[in-house]
């Protein structure tokens, strides 16, 4: 069950393992690794300041919709979360800034995209966990297609996932937004990579070219450094991998106990 730290900051866990962390004082502080290496990517899609279209697939405490208002004001912005009591929570205890121009659904995210307009959004990011898991359906070729419809020719996608070595669900996914987007970068810590544990990675796909040299200087200066990957590297790190059809769809892989354990 959704259940929050009641401090000037709260840290948002569902079952046990944290989901979102938000100051509401500081709304465009990102204490998660994996949430600032997303605003890396949102600070570099357009000028500074300039209001963007987003759509958040997943909603948490509203972390990156609270960053996106405060980084670029007017922006207008849709968060699509299918837990209902969860929306409720954050509502009551996490009020979003006055003036963000934030809309939320209660709703499943593949069925809420399926319905959106085309070229309707400048970003789109997908951070849905169903506990502790990405769902199988939206992992998919299909699923991949309905975000690039959504995106505008010059949109950018981005994805939280979570995997380990050998990296079958990570190379899959990648495969799977190669088939659609023409440019594809990877952020992770350099001991994900490598296999030495589980952890996040973030996935930018777009018809654009991505300024991975940019992303690699800005996640070099974290607390908790990533590494970029593109180009040959990444198509390497891919190898055989195959674009996901909606019938073979798997939810990505379980973590170990306590990979995102608080302590």
């Amino acid at each position: 069950m959704p259940d929050v730290d009641r401090e000037r900051a709260w840290l948002l866990t569902v079952d046990g393992a944290p989901q979102s962390y938000v100051d509401l004082d500081a709304p465009t502080h990102l204490e998660f690794e994996y949430a600032r290496r997303l605003g890396h990517v949102l600070d570099g899609v357009a000028e500074p300041g300039r209001p963007l279209d987003v759509l958040h697939l997943g909603g948490g405490a509203l972390t990156l919709p609270r960053y996106v208002a405060g980084t670029r004001p007017g922006s207008a912005q849709d968060v699509v979360e299918a837990d209902r009591g969860l929306l409720a929570l954050v509502a009551e205890h996490l009020p979003l800034p006055d003036g963000a121009r934030i809309a939320l659904h209660a709703a499943d995210a593949r069925t809420w995209l399926q319905a959106a307009p085309d070229s309707s959004a400048d970003v789109l990011i997908a951070d849905v966990f169903g506990g502790s898991r990405v769902p199988a359906h939206l992992t998919t070729l299909a699923y991949a297609r309905e975000a690039e419809r959504v995106l505008r020719a010059d949109g950018v996608y981005l994805a939280n996932l979570a995997d380990a070595a050998p990296f079958a669900f990570l190379r899959s996914q990648l495969a799977t937004l190669g088939a659609v987007f023409e440019e594809l970068a990877l952020i992770a810590e350099p001991g994900v990579l490598r296999g030495r544990r589980f952890g996040n990675a973030v996935l930018v796909a777009s018809h654009r070219p991505l300024d991975t040299a940019a992303l690699a200087r800005r996640t070099a200066s974290d607390a908790f450094p990533a590494r970029v990957e593109g180009g040959a590297a990444l198509r390497d790190f891919i190898g055989a991998a195959l674009p996901v059809r909606d019938e073979d769809a798997v939810a990505s892989p379980e973590p170990p106990e306590g990979a995102f354990g608080i302590g």
